[in-house]
């Protein structure tokens, strides 16, 4: 696990879009954090980092949407699942072996449902503007990015 500090939100972009350089096919996140702590904005930037040139936003009544980028990137948004079971309802498995890069916000809440391979990045409020953002590496996931990431 590393925790890194950011300053305001042009930092949590900057971190976002780096780690987005450094993911590959398959790749998925695992977003979770308090409500507003900044999941929205950092895979907004994320999928401006892996090419989207559409506005990412919350698929509040659809719960996943689709992107085009250098992948294509799957964005799901659980905060208002009924059951954690609508999660496997909506095919989420499908997307996940797919060849895409798959982003879950709100993944505590589906947490029995995620592959075991995945990265999970928790979003802490620290003030108004600065964030720690820390990010495990569960499973095979490659956790050489993580270092990447560390060094700056």
């Amino acid at each position: 696990m590393i925790c890194i500090e950011v300053n305001n939100q042009k930092e949590t972009e900057a971190l976002a879009k780096k780690l987005a350089s450094r993911l590959k096919s398959g790749d998925i996140l695992c977003l979770t954090g308090d409500l507003g702590a900044g999941k929205t904005t950092f895979t907004k930037a994320l999928g401006a980092g892996l090419g989207v040139k559409e506005d990412i936003s919350s698929p509040t009544f659809t719960l996943v949407q689709e992107y085009e980028g250098n992948f294509p990137v799957y964005h799901f948004d659980v905060y208002r699942i009924n059951h954690p079971g609508e999660f496997n309802d909506l095919g989420a498995e499908e997307y996940f072996y797919s060849e895409g890069i798959s982003i879950v916000e709100w993944a505590n809440l589906v947490e029995d449902y995620l592959p075991d391979s995945h990265l999970w990045i928790e979003i802490k409020w620290l003030d108004t503007e600065k964030r720690r953002i820390c990010l495990t590496a569960k499973g095979d996931f490659d956790d050489t990015l993580l270092k990447e990431l560390a060094e700056g």
